[in-house]
């Protein structure tokens, strides 16, 4: 018998990939976190879709029902995840910056340092715990990859007692080798895209620091609003050099041209794969018919969805571990060091316009998390309701029912929903 092992390596790259995507997203939305919503739903109608799949199979019913439960009680810390990102993001508006502007406003740079400092404690468990999640989705996809193994090897013991192939399978599977192959030649355009907005975005956010660090009044911005956007929109505002501001201009023109292919492939990347599902279940159903089981195609799509999932967190671990960072830098190069002490009186009107400025953008960055939680929760509570319900119970009419209320709800998720625009980036590592 052949030994078939879990796809660990395509685990790998595939969160290898999904963190490449994710970059330039990360770099440019202070609500990059919402590219969690299409993911987190699609996970759950894919393990729906598998487990009809999976239909008249009971050992492999209750693989498919372990996993999912695991996925769903994943999501239920992964929303735990997401509210202490809001309390956090809370605590700073909420917290931090008042106390930054009275420290400010009473020119007590001591009293700064002492608040910064708080929330440098918050912030590292908001890493820790991003960790932590991340590493158990890790252990997670690694589970299901093993599970998809298992459907493998009891398909291929299946199929050596079927041999017959009729031509409508044939036709089918014809089909959908071509719409795989154009939908993998979109991913990889897509993926060409991201890298070529990942390294332009780069550009704009090296060209915005090095302008940012001619000014005190704009690096004192910089630092506590971690958003490229909300920088770049200061430097206009502060800057009047005109190579500068038309360099930016061209920058962000270039920028939004990619953004624009970005959207175009992505909606095309999803209705390829709408379709590939779609003939996926006819090929199912034929093989329902000469008692094979079908490829576990949804599992792997699950996976797939599982590491984009991962791979936006761990965007997120590196979000608050680089805003760590700038508070540090805040507090050793202004309160700590000469610089804002000498000149507080000069600097504080900018310096409490940047904590307002600040105030607004946390609150954007909160709401992207507050959705997020959102849909993790919904997801928790009741997108696994189907579960409940063995596949093998189903007559062919109810079977049918179910499969197309979960292609109605698969028709419904908006892939391009959290394609960014420039003006509102955010710093990444």
């Amino acid at each position: 018998m052949r030994v078939v092992r879990p796809r660990l390596s395509r685990l790998t790259s595939d969160v290898r990939l999904w963190t490449l995507c994710c970059v330039a997203v990360s770099q440019w939305s202070p609500t990059f976190v919402q590219d969690l919503l299409p993911a987190a739903q699609k996970t759950a109608l894919l393990y729906n879709l598998s487990y009809l799949c999976l239909a008249n199979f009971p050992n492999l019913e209750r693989i498919i029902r372990s996993r999912a439960v695991e996925t769903q009680l994943l999501f239920g810390s992964s929303d735990a995840t997401m509210l202490k990102c809001i309390l956090t993001s809370e605590n700073l508006v909420q917290s931090l910056f008042p106390m930054l502007t009275k420290a400010v406003e009473k020119n007590k740079p001591v009293l700064a340092v002492k608040f910064l400092n708080k929330a440098q404690v918050w912030i590292k468990e908001i890493i820790s715990e991003v960790d932590r999640i991340v590493e158990k989705y890790d252990l997670h996809n690694k589970d299901v990859a093993s599970s998809t193994s298992d459907v493998v090897k009891e398909k291929i013991e299946t199929d050596k007692k079927i041999t017959q192939q009729d031509h409508e399978m044939k036709q089918t599977e014809n089909t959908l080798n071509d719409l795989k192959s154009k939908l993998q030649k979109a991913t990889q355009e897509l993926c060409e895209v991201e890298r070529k907005i990942s390294s332009k975005s780069q550009e704009i956010q090296e060209f915005a620091k090095s302008i940012t660090k001619t000014s005190k009044g704009l690096g004192i911005f910089a630092a506590v609003v971690p958003f490229v956007g909300l920088i770049v929109k200061s430097i206009y505002d502060a800057v009047h050099d005109p190579e500068n501001v038309a360099r930016m201009k061209a920058l962000e023109a270039e920028l939004n041209n990619l953004i624009a292919d970005k959207t175009a492939l992505k909606q095309k990347q999803w209705q390829l794969e709408l379709q590939i599902i779609d003939w996926q279940m006819k090929f199912a159903k034929a093989n329902f018919d000469r008692n094979s089981i079908p490829d576990p195609i949804h599992l792997n799509d699950v996976q797939s969805s599982l590491s984009k999932i991962q791979a936006i967190l761990i965007q997120l671990k590196n979000f608050w571990e680089n805003v760590a960072q700038l508070l540090k830098y805040l507090e050793q190069k202004t309160f700590v060091g000469e610089d804002l002490v000498e000149d507080l009186v000069e600097l504080k009107d900018e310096f409490l316009e940047s904590i307002k400025a600040a105030e607004e953008a946390w609150s954007s960055f909160g709401a992207g998390c507050k959705k997020a939680s959102v849909i993790f929760k919904i997801q928790a509570k009741d997108a696994y309701k189907f579960l409940e319900v063995s596949p093998s119970s189903l007559s062919k009419e109810q079977w049918q029912t179910e499969y197309e209320s979960v292609k109605e709800q698969l028709q419904k998720i908006d892939p391009v929903q959290s394609v960014t625009p420039s003006n509102t980036p955010a710093i990444s590592k």
